[in-house]
């Protein structure tokens, strides 16, 4: 496997990381099944894992899972998603209460990149860089970075660093596949402008890349019945064009949605979130799949560069979209009719 370096960090990572949400017991896995997946990942040359402290005890089950092979991997881990008002955010309190129940739950002194899950609008830019400089500079963390953190707010996070002598974001967490490519407007230009590293989660869709959604049929009937982009005409009609092709070039759905999200050069690592051995190991045969300019250019026809198609379930949306008082003018004080 040819290793990437995660930005200007200087650290080394494989193009594909292994995602950790799967690895809770509240996902249906048994812990023997998730240790296996992870030392398949790590015998297979991925050395990339991250979770988050907001996925039930995925942190606890892999770091058992990596007694012994700690110093193998570039270990990521998440915080921000707290199960109340009091125990989320990215609050000084918030943060220096959380990475120590990362720490002890992964039984490690350190982590290697530890990201906000989701951008905390009620918490100053600055104090949030403040504190995470403070763990780098304690030795507790290496790197630090967020997730789905608009274009604009990565630009003045890293404008605040340069100007109050904070350490710098790193690494950015976006959703991005074939059928999700708003980043490629503004938030990858960007990342590439500040030498950032982007671990991009979702490449096979939420599933619909996987070639087990088609129109009018699923065999994945569990996630069908979370996410409602299943049903979007949209999107499942890019994906029958993609089928399409996929058959045409030889290749499977899963491995040409891969190799497309890490074509891209803005993109260090994409996650994969496997529930079984058999599915890693699919996924690995796929892992020396290069696509060529053409098919890249059929892509581009099927979904237009820097666009989405239809909306990603579990995406972020910012206040200025989510609530409506903050994006209509008042009429006479009153809302308008």
């Amino acid at each position: 496997m040819q290793y990437r370096t995660l930005g200007r960090t200087g650290i080394k990572v494989s193009p594909y990381a292994l995602g950790a949400l799967n690895f809770a017991s509240r996902m249906g896995n048994t812990e023997e099944e998730s240790t296996r997946i992870v030392h398949r990942a790590l015998d297979a040359g991925i050395n990339l894992v991250d979770t988050s402290d907001a996925y039930g005890d995925s942190e606890e089950v892999l770091g058992r899972a990596l007694r012994g092979r700690r110093d193998d991997v570039v270990l990521a881990t998440k915080f921000g998603l707290g199960p109340d008002e009091h125990h989320r955010g990215a609050s000084r309190r918030w943060i220096t209460t959380a990475v120590e129940g990362s720490l002890r739950r992964l039984q490690t002194d350190h982590l290697d990149v530890y990201q906000l899950q989701r951008p905390d609008p009620e918490t100053d830019i600055e104090e949030i860089l403040s504190v995470l400089s403070d763990l780098v500079h304690a030795g507790k963390i290496r790197a630090f970075g967020t997730s789905m953190l608009p274009a604009s707010d990565i630009v003045d996070a890293q404008w605040v660093s340069e100007r109050r002598g904070l350490e710098r974001l790193r690494t950015e967490q976006p959703p991005y596949s074939i059928l999700n490519r708003g980043i490629e407007r503004e938030v990858l230009p960007v990342a590439q402008r500040f030498g950032m590293g982007v671990l991009v989660w979702g490449p096979l869709g939420q599933g619909m890349l996987t070639g087990r959604v088609r129109r009018g049929q699923t065999t994945d009937v569990n996630r069908a019945k979370y996410f409602t982009s299943f049903t979007d005409q949209r999107r499942l009609d890019a994906v029958e064009a993609l089928v399409d092709l996929a058959q045409e070039v030889g290749v499977s759905m899963p491995h040409l949605a891969m190799a497309f999200a890490v074509s891209h050069p803005g993109v260090t690592s994409a996650l994969l979130g496997p529930r079984t051995t058999e599915q890693l190991d699919d996924l690995l045969a796929g892992v020396d799949t290069v696509l060529d300019d053409d098919v890249l250019d059929r892509i581009d026809q099927i979904v237009p560069p820097g666009t989405d198609v239809g909306v990603l379930d579990q995406a972020f949306v910012p206040a200025s979209i989510a609530q409506v008082e903050l994006r209509r003018r008042p009429v006479d004080g009153r809302s308008a009719a």
